[in-house]
């Protein structure tokens, strides 16, 4: 006897397909709401609590930080179904206890036993109390048997992913979590001193050039203290061979700088300039990243003491592009571990370096975006943090030549990798995160995008169609399958994948809004240029046989796009049917960052300024003439959707701040002669620039104006836990 389908309302659940329909449309819902969804539909009627919730879907051995996951799944849940929180027709919350599900519900496969029926509204067994609150049905028996065999059943199938990764997860080894900070927000970047006493970390919710602040604090439980107050873009934090600094890197333009504070606060102080990812081997000999005068942004490891003598070069990336930005020695100081980005910018597996042998460096660790490192007291194991599939989780394996093993699973994702002195426990960054689109119009705000991760990829969103549709890249789980391109109907908020399926890397859609050049992954590690109708009407094809990223129409109907050649990236161009191809400027760049709406400028980040003094952000004429320097320092330069304003970072997000835009009028000809010769200052205030207002946000979609805006709201919720290794 079981059962796999129920319709409820306008809706059908199938169990066995694990699948959510309306009218015969497919509802895009997450495991984890979907298995919720499940387990209240199947106790149509009765209370669920919260602690059956957490056993049935999370388990006891599973970590997961439980309170705000069924907060998530819930809130999908009603998005799916439209449900209003404040007047239920599907979901009720019983305030303190757990939820309700109380539309009327028909079991429509029954093997064995009739279908079950519940109407709240006319089945004589449903009693209202006064108080408003939904009472269990008093069924007779023959319904209360059938009931039962409906939970029962389709709880199985709720919880039957969870029964496979315990049993996976226990073979591997029992694990267990001791929580060390207790934030509502975020800390990662964990660092431990040498005697292992004391715990570094940023209180941020971003692992990489975070503008937050350094804190400390004594383990288990002592008092986090915040050491740093400024707005400096920080990361790779360590501690000085005594234990009485932490010293960390700044974005410092051109090149990086590793300033050190002391572990009882004071003032910070300059270490040592064109440093990142910093380290001591010895009380003066030191492990670090530096980008070689000229080289852009080409950044490689290297030992040398402070200031900067005795350099010896240990390990550059092949690509100009590729930045070494991390690197952790092992305990005999015969190799290092090397945390790196590709010639996209994006991470790549980790790297195994020799110190001192001359041995050719090799990859390592598991096949994904490696982002931290690190080493057993002995030297026998390896530690990796890396993205397999979509999720970042912890990894081991044995050195040298053992195969990756992967130490943690489950729905949240772990990121830094601090090993206790013992060496059977690591200390990592253990949370969730959500990114949602929202709409900021007139002084309010609502949310457009209701599911999956909204923004990623190379490609920001984008409005089309004078502001009525959004365009972004959303991926729904962390299966790896990638990013699907999205578009949502401003005012209605009604949204749809607009090439199901296909998984793109980067896009852009025609100014008319009528067509789509977009980028994917071959089986070859390489990349695609694809051409598409909006509409559908007829398959997308493929331009030319060459790669490329990034691309985006040009104003004579070319498409312009990045390619990688040798060792160094170009700004192309190409006719649609794949003829024409030819660089658009002769000097190598960085990466693209985006186009002007009257498709006059690319934004671009070069290896070299025209002055001669490093990397800068630039807008490239497409039709030729002089480059303009975009900002002083580093920036991402957007446009207003019909070209107007021109919109400058000049401080960054935080944690406590949404961060600040100068927003530039520069007309519908986008004359950019009203840009400072050395670009935008950081912290430039209006009157900078004549005519141009601030708007308080760093990183936005602007439309055509500066108070209309769409922008991706990242929600994280991260804490340090040490966990014990099996």
């Amino acid at each position: 006897m079981s059962v796999s389908v129920f319709e409820f309302g306008a809706f059908k659940l199938d169990c066995d397909r694990f699948e959510l329909s309306r009218a015969g449309r497919s509802l895009r819902l997450e495991k984890k709401p979907m298995e919720l969804l499940i387990l209240l539909v199947a106790a149509n009627g009765h209370l669920v609590t919260r602690a059956e919730i957490i056993n049935r879907l999370w388990g006891s051995e599973v970590f997961v930080d439980t309170e705000h996951g069924i907060n998530t799944a819930i809130r999908k849940i009603r998005q799916a179904l439209g449900d209003d929180p404040e007047d239920p027709h599907f979901v009720q919350t019983v305030t303190g206890k757990g939820y309700r599900f109380i539309a009327g519900v028909e079991a429509i496969e029954l093997k064995g036993v009739e279908s079950v029926r519940s109407e709240k509204t006319s089945d004589p067994h449903f009693e209202r109390p006064s108080n408003g609150e939904l009472a269990a049905p008093v069924a007779d028996p023959r319904k209360r048997i059938a009931a039962y065999i409906t939970v029962g059943v389709c709880t199985l199938l709720a919880v039957a992913g969870i029964a496979v990764y315990r049993s996976v997860h226990l073979r591997r080894g029992e694990i267990t979590y001791t929580q060390l900070t207790n934030f509502t927000d975020s800390a990662v970047s964990p660092a431990l001193s040498p005697d292992g006493r004391m715990l570094a970390f940023i209180r941020g919710s971003d692992t990489f050039m975070s503008a937050d602040q350094i804190y400390v604090k004594v383990l288990p439980n002592g008092e986090a203290r915040r050491l740093t107050d400024d707005g400096q873009l920080k990361y790779g934090l360590s501690f000085s061979p005594d234990g009485s600094e932490v010293a960390y890197t700044i974005l410092d333009p051109p090149n990086f700088s590793t300033y050190t504070i002391s572990i009882l606060g004071g003032d910070s102080h300059l270490l040592l300039r064109n440093a990142a990812g910093l380290s001591w081997l010895d009380q003066h000999q030191l492990l670090y990243s530096e980008i070689p005068s000229g080289s852009g942004l080409h950044l490689g490891v290297v030992t040398g003491t402070a200031p900067s003598t005795g350099i010896r070069e240990i390990y550059f990336p092949a690509h100009e592009r590729g930045m070494a930005h991390y690197s952790y020695a092992s305990p005999d100081r015969h190799w290092a571990l090397v945390v790196e980005m590709d010639g996209m910018g994006a991470w790549a597996p980790c790297r195994l370096v020799s110190l001192d042998r001359g041995l050719p460096p090799r990859t390592i660790g598991p096949n994904g975006g490696c982002t931290s490192a690190g080493w057993s007291p002995d030297g026998a194991w390896m530690f990796f943090t890396a993205a397999v599939t979509g999720s970042s989780h912890l990894w081991r394996q044995r050195f040298a030549n053992g195969p990756p093993e992967q130490i943690t699973f489950g729905p949240t994702e772990e990121d830094g990798v601090a090993v206790e002195s013992t060496g059977r426990s690591l200390i990592t960054s253990v949370g969730v995160h959500e990114s949602a689109i929202w709409i900021h119009d007139a002084g309010t705000e609502r949310q457009l995008s209701s599911e999956g991760e909204a923004g990623v990829g190379w490609s920001p969103p984008a409005f089309r169609e004078s502001d009525k549709i959004l365009y972004y890249l959303l991926r729904h789980g962390p299966d790896g399958s990638g990013a699907e391109l999205w578009r949502t109907v401003v005012d209605s908020g009604k949204s749809e994948a607009v090439f199901p399926g296909v998984f793109m890397l980067g896009y852009d859609v025609s100014p008319d809004g009528k067509q789509v050049v977009y980028s994917t992954a071959a089986p070859n590690g390489k990349t695609r240029l694809w051409l598409a109708p909006v509409d559908r009407t007829s398959p997308a094809s493929r331009v030319g046989d060459m790669g490329g990223t990034s691309p985006l129409f040009g104003a004579q109907g070319q498409i312009l796009f990045q390619q990688s050649e040798g060792s160094s990236n170009y700004l192309e161009q190409v006719n649609p049917d794949g003829t024409g191809r030819s660089k658009v400027v002769p000097y190598p760049i960085i990466e693209i960052q985006g186009i002007s709406p009257g498709r006059r400028w690319v934004m671009a980040t070069v290896p070299e300024s025209p002055d001669g003094k490093g990397p800068a952000n630039m807008a490239i004429p497409v039709d030729g003439g002089p480059p303009r320097r975009m900002c002083s320092t580093y920036c991402n330069p957007v446009w207003s959707s019909n070209g107007k304003f021109l919109f400058i970072q000049v401080e960054d997000s935080s944690r406590e701040s949404p961060g600040r835009s100068l927003g530039i009028p520069v007309g519908l000809e986008e004359d950019l002669s009203v840009l400072p010769a050395e670009g935008v200052k950081p912290m430039a205030e209006a009157r900078s620039v004549p005519g141009s207002v601030s708007v308080p946000r760093a990183y936005f979609v602007p439309g055509a104006d500066p108070t209309h805006f769409a922008y991706v709201n990242t929600t994280v919720h991260r804490n340090l836990y040490r966990i014990s290794l099996p």
